[in-house]
């Protein structure tokens, strides 16, 4: 909201009434005092040429003007203006689990995962910084938080699969804690699993409630397919198929204010990425105007300085 650091200053705006009255009173006593002398060519100095007099009132609004705008900078003006100066936090929590190496995706999910994130970190803008965390049994940071995204692809492009099972609440608080390693920036988590939560030792739940009380918007991608994909056979020789848990990826996201997508495939993915990225909402903050106002005044002054004493111009 627009406003003023120093709104104090603002008070010395009540002299410039005061001043239109001096100037006013003193334009008012002149013509008095020449009235009062039957010497012609003092009238004509006192009185004036109506071309001197709009000169002169003309020089007397710039200087009121300059004094004007003046006060208006030292009172430190803010307007509103779309967040570029400190950016936003955004953590990918990627789930590494062994159904990523499903290979419905091409070459497999995990691949295809960090494909379409690196699109969405070459999207980000400079103030921006970006960290990854990912998870199976446990969660792990794979990128710590940093406004280097060409260092933070290099960390998602090493990224390995695990065999280990689906802790997404583990994976969720890990992010969140990344996201508010930075102050002073909107915290944005983008957590992708293609699982159900089976390990860890937080809960979803418990994750949202993290979240929330930071305030840290969480989008959710839910990773499946079209059609069932086995992912291997149990002691018994039944197939063991992937499961989306997409009830708790809902609640994530409807819980902080993100969204939730679901993906079928690589094309899909790509998608889901790229508008997450344009879904951002970037904050609009009070930025500082008040160098406006005093380049104006040293314009006007310096057109005044030209008008009494520039070329063509005698001092009188």
């Amino acid at each position: 909201m627009a406003g003023f650091d120093n709104p104090f200053i603002l008070i010395f705006l009540l002299l410039i009434p005061v001043l239109f009255y001096l100037y006013n009173n003193v334009l008012t006593k002149k013509k008095k005092a020449a009235i009062q002398f039957s010497n012609l060519s003092y009238i004509k100095s006192a009185i004036g040429d109506k071309k001197k007099i709009r000169r002169d009132s003309l020089l007397f609004y710039i200087s009121i003007t300059v004094i004007v705008l003046m006060i208006l900078g030292f009172a430190d003006p803010h307007i509103p203006l779309e967040q570029t100066k400190e950016g936003v936090n955004v953590v990918l929590v990627i789930d590494d689990s062994g159904s990523m190496q499903a290979e419905d995706y091409s070459p497999n999910r995990l691949e295809s995962a960090k494909k379409s994130a690196e699109t969405l970190l070459n999207s980000l803008q400079p103030k921006d910084n970006a960290g990854i965390v990912t998870f199976e049994t446990g969660a792990t940071t794979a990128a710590y938080l940093s406004p280097y995204k060409d260092k933070v692809i290099e960390k998602l492009r090493d990224i390995l699969p695990r065999d280990g099972k689906t802790a997404i609440g583990d994976g969720l608080s890990l992010g969140i804690d990344m996201a508010t390693s930075v102050r002073n920036k909107q915290k944005v988590v983008i957590l992708l699993s293609d699982g159900v939560n089976n390990a860890g030792v937080i809960s979803p739940s418990e994750a949202i409630a993290f979240a929330k009380t930071n305030g840290i918007q969480v989008y959710t991608i839910g990773l499946g397919s079209e059609n069932k994909v086995i992912l291997g056979y149990d002691f018994f020789g039944r197939a063991q198929y992937a499961e989306l848990d997409e009830a708790t990826l809902k609640a994530i996201a409807e819980n902080t204010g993100g969204k939730y997508f679901k993906s079928i495939d690589s094309n899909t993915l790509e998608n889901i990425y790229k508008n997450i990225s344009q879904d951002i909402k970037r904050e609009q903050e009070d930025t500082s105007i008040k160098d406006w106002f005093f380049a104006a005044s040293l314009g006007l002054f310096f057109t005044q300085i030209y008008m009494r004493y520039g070329k063509g111009r005698v001092i009188q």
